[in-house]
């Protein structure tokens, strides 16, 4: 039995090439893997005696020879494949270990087109392609992580087609996501990220509980390695509602930096959000905006939940708290309640991924675009229209009203009072309704508006949003501007007493 062992990550090679040969195989290798074994002591047979042709062109041309690929890919089942391969002098070649240049390390280093180029594996993807066709006769192994299990395999005669089926699926997922994250990065150098074609890859971080209802399947994917970073289950299985739930509270809750922000999410909507002195406080005033929703929902903590807070979060059912980390004496306050489940992230504050494109499912197909961000400096780079100034204070509610609002489902409007929201009215197919919605519900909560901060995503088309504003006492506006009404805007403000600010950037959700 021959193995051709030529790998980009020398990580455990070594061990898994010597244990190929305690087991009787015979080891071909190529370039920096033969060098690399050959020091370590293994028995190796360089790629130019099975080629009967030296490596050339700087080492393009090494392994694409029909001694390598007949090898691979001649069946051993067929007679007349193995009176051909006996014809020719083709001796098989069952087992295939290849990972391939790092085209993405690369890219993320440098800028150098000619080094990117010579980065783009063409003899590694072929070899796979060989052995994973021909996976009925040949083993091929793309990952670091299953050399234990192939050599577990062969050692207890576990050598299945299942078990080969299932490495062959990896090796065409492997070149797959290889070959798509080269044509992205073309695109994104030479058409702006837009090409004929998009291709979005993903490396499944876990199974859901179910998808989005109870008959569906459902499984979180993630790029780059996000979640494996970044997403703990420390109790309970989410699902693929606290998945949609949670991102959207973390994008809230971490788009303030280092400050003691938190989120409450129901149903993929804001329904609470303050930041205050302590997370403890953050939480208790993110409550009061609206405790009925918040039952059964979803909270992002942007730091470490302490055991104070934890058990003020255990006066209420919450269905996933997500938190940077936790305390294990808050761990310990949770363990009573059965059906919370919690996540974390491993770190001091919420970090999110800032992907630089999204996209969302349409029947048949995909719409894709660049990433909104929400700049830190929208709201202090706004410009003044109002006669009135915002005070210190109105401008810290302003960017909080602001982000809020940018970051959820549109016609939004937010009001904000003293660094907490107070009101929201979110999804709705009207402007005016969201403001009023939002008013409604803060009366029914007997919660007081005056002198809060109101923001709305997208500008204001005519003056009856500033003048409901003004009844309840709102003393301050951010929106982006834009109405061909905008000056009726402007003198709306102005009659009332509230000082107005145009970002003249507008952050639709939908």
């Amino acid at each position: 039995m021959r193995a051709l062992l030529s790998v980009s990550d020398k990580a455990g090679i070594v061990a898994f090439a010597s244990g190929l040969e305690k087991l009787g195989w015979e080891i071909i290798s190529t370039g920096g893997t033969y060098k690399t074994l050959s020091a370590a002591g293994v028995n190796v047979i360089e790629i130019d005696e099975v080629t009967k042709f030296p490596e050339c062109f700087e080492g393009r041309v090494k392994t694409l020879n029909p001694y390598v690929h007949g090898g691979i890919l001649h069946k051993r089942g067929d007679a007349a494949h193995v009176a051909q391969a006996k014809e020719l002098g083709v001796e098989g070649i069952d087992l295939v270990c290849v990972n391939l240049y790092p085209f993405k390390a690369t890219i993320e280093r440098t800028e150098d087109f000619d080094e990117i180029i010579e980065n783009i594996d063409i003899g590694g993807p072929t070899m796979v392609r060989s052995a994973a066709k021909n996976f009925n006769d040949v083993l091929i192994v793309t990952d670091v992580g299953d050399y234990e299990s192939v050599l577990e395999a062969l050692q207890s005669n576990a050598n299945t087609l299942a078990f080969r089926r299932g490495l062959m699926i990896k090796a065409f997922e492997h070149t797959a996501a290889y070959d798509a994250r080269i044509a992205n990065y073309m695109n994104g150098r030479f058409n702006e990220g837009f090409g004929e074609y998009q291709f979005i890859t993903g490396k499944k971080s876990f199974q859901t509980r179910y998808g989005e209802n109870p008959h569906q399947k459902g499984a979180l994917y993630e790029f780059d390695k996000h979640f494996t970073n970044h997403f703990k289950q420390l109790k309970g299985e989410a699902s693929f509602n606290n998945i949609n739930d949670v991102n959207g509270a973390l994008k809230i809750a971490s788009s303030f930096s280092d400050e003691n922000a938190v989120c409450i999410v129901k149903h993929g909507n804001p329904c609470g959000f303050a930041i205050k002195e302590s997370l403890l406080a953050s939480y208790t005033e993110a409550l009061k905006c609206d405790p009925v929703s918040a039952f059964g929902g979803v909270v992002a903590v942007n730091g470490v939940v302490t055991k104070e807070l934890a058990l003020k979060m255990n006066e209420i059912f919450l269905e996933v708290v997500m938190a940077a980390d936790f305390e294990p004496e808050a761990l310990e306050v949770f363990e009573s309640k059965k059906r919370i489940k919690l996540f974390a992230q491993g770190g001091k504050k919420l970090v999110m991924a800032k992907d630089s494109h999204d996209f969302k499912h349409v029947d048949g197909g995909f719409v894709y675009q660049n990433a909104d961000c929400i700049c830190d400096n929208e709201v202090h780079n706004a410009k003044k229209q109002s006669t009135l100034t915002a005070s210190e204070q109105e401008m810290k509610d302003l960017e909080i009203a602001w982000k809020v609002a940018g970051l959820t489902k549109s016609n939004c409007v937010v009001y904000v009072k003293d660094s907490a929201m107070v009101a929201v009215g979110m999804g709705m197919t009207s402007r005016v309704d969201a403001a009023q919605c939002a008013l409604k519900k803060a009366k029914e909560m007997n919660i007081d508006v005056t002198g809060a901060a109101m923001a709305s995503e997208a500008f204001f088309p005519f003056r009856d949003s500033i003048d409901a504003a003004a009844a309840a006492g709102v003393k301050a506006i951010i929106e982006p501007g834009g109405s061909i009404r905008d000056d009726e805007v402007i003198e709306a403000a102005n009659e009332h007493g509230i000082s107005l600010y145009f970002t003249t950037v507008r952050h639709f959700l939908h």
